[in-house]
C-alpha cells in the first residue's frame, strides 16, 4: 500500500490527522520530526539553537530518504520538509502527498501556546507565519492534493483523505 504523506505548515493538523489516519487504516504512523529528535538525541528547538537550521535540514533529508523506502505508512512530515526538492521527489516515489492548509490566523491560534516552535519565537509571530507561508506556498503546491483544515473536523478530513487514496476524490 502506498504511503499517505502529510505536509503543510506547523499548526495545520499534520500530527493529529496522521495519527487518526494511521489508527483508521491500520498503517504505521511515522513522524519525521520524532525520528530527527531520536537520531540527534535532542529536541528540534535545541538542534536549531546549537547546530542551526542547515544541520537540521540535512538530517531531515536523510530521515525522509530512509522513510520513503518503505510502504504502508502515514508519514507526518515536518513543516519545512518541502524546502528540499529531493524530499518531495522521494516522498512521492512511495506515497501520495497531501498538503494540509489553514489561514495564518488559524495557525497562530493553534501554535501560540507552544514555545518549542523555533521559527515562531519572534516579536510578531503572525507576520512571521504570513511571511513563511507565502515563501513556502510554491513548495506546498507540489503536493498531489490540498486539504483545508480550517474547520478542524478531524473525522471528515480523515474520510476525505481515505476517499482520495481510493480514487473516489
Amino acid at each position: 500500500m502506498k504511503n499517505i504523506v502529510l505536509i503543510g505548515f506547523m499548526g495545520t493538523g499534520k500530527t493529529t490527522i496522521a495519527k487518526a489516519l494511521a489508527l483508521e487504516t491500520g498503517m504505521k504512523y511515522v513522524s519525521t520530526d520524532a525520528l530527527i529528535e531520536e537520531r540527534e538525541e535532542k529536541p528540534i528547538s535545541d538542534i536549531f539553537k546549537y547546530e542551526g537550521e542547515a544541520h537540521f535540514r540535512e538530517v531531515e533529508r536523510d530521515v525522509v530518504n530512509e522513510v520513503s523506502k518503505s510502504f504502508n505508512q502515514v508519514i507526518d512530515a515536518g513543516g519545512g520538509v518541502v524546502l528540499n526538492e529531493e524530499n518531495i521527489l522521494n516522498l512521492k516515489q512511495t506515497g501520495i502527498v497531501f498538503c494540509l492548509w489553514a489561514s495564518p490566523e488559524e495557525v497562530l491560534g493553534r501554535t501560540k501556546k507552544y514555545t518549542h516552535r523555533p521559527l515562531l519565537n519572534v516579536k510578531d509571530p503572525l507576520a512571521k507565519i504570513k511571511e513563511l507561508l507565502e515563501y513556502r506556498r510554491p513548495f506546498y503546491e507540489k503536493a498531489d492534493h490540498k486539504i483545508d483544515t480550517e474547520d478542524g473536523n478531524i473525522d471528515e478530513i480523515v474520510k476525505k483523505i481515505k476517499r482520495m487514496m481510493d480514487g473516489r476524490g
